[in-house]
């Protein structure tokens, strides 16, 4: 069975390097696209998430989310227990953090409710926006596998990924 691949960017949506949107081009995966990428409001981005999610059976649903969308994530599985085929977490902000950037509503404190669904969180050792230490709290907390990725940065444009195929190989994971 072919699961449905939802990419949720996080803020500021995901430009034309980030490997979200290289994989959206690539292999067909649709774009949750939010009312505002720039000045977030946690609730709206939430309902999004569950309107895009109903239209199909959501045990054949993966999110693949990145940034703040992880948290997002998380925050929608607690208000909806919906469960579907699994998530993959990647980069999750710590909005908790001094250094998370201002313009977000709704979204503090970082959720740390289990999920009811498989999900794998992915983690870079130099991500400005999150430790690894924490990233591990968010993963043993969400009930998710962490896999530390290395030297990646916030695992985004930046990175240089291009189609990520370790990440693709961790998406698989979840079908």
């Amino acid at each position: 069975m072919n699961p449905i691949i939802f990419i949720l960017p996080g803020l500021n949506n995901s430009g034309p390097q980030h490997w979200q949107t290289q994989w959206e081009t690539a292999y067909g995966f649709t774009r949750i696209e939010q009312l505002d990428w720039d000045t977030p409001v946690c609730e709206d981005w939430i309902n999004t998430i569950d309107a895009a999610v109903t239209q199909h059976a959501p045990h054949k649903v993966i999110l693949v989310g990145h940034s703040l969308a992880c948290c997002t994530i998380v925050r929608w599985a607690a208000r909806y227990n919906r469960v579907i085929k699994g998530a993959l977490l990647v980069g999750p902000s710590d909005v908790d953090a001094p250094s998370y950037p201002p313009g977000t509503t709704g979204f503090m404190p970082m959720p740390l409710n289990k999920l009811p669904f498989p999900s794998i969180t992915v983690a870079s050792t130099n991500d400005m926006y999150v430790t690894m230490e924490r990233a591990q709290q968010f993963a043993d907390a969400w009930g998710s596998r962490l896999v530390n990725v290395g030297d990646y940065g916030h695992i985004n444009s930046a990175s240089n990924l291009g189609l990520w195929p370790e990440g693709m190989a961790l998406l698989q994971q979840l079908y």
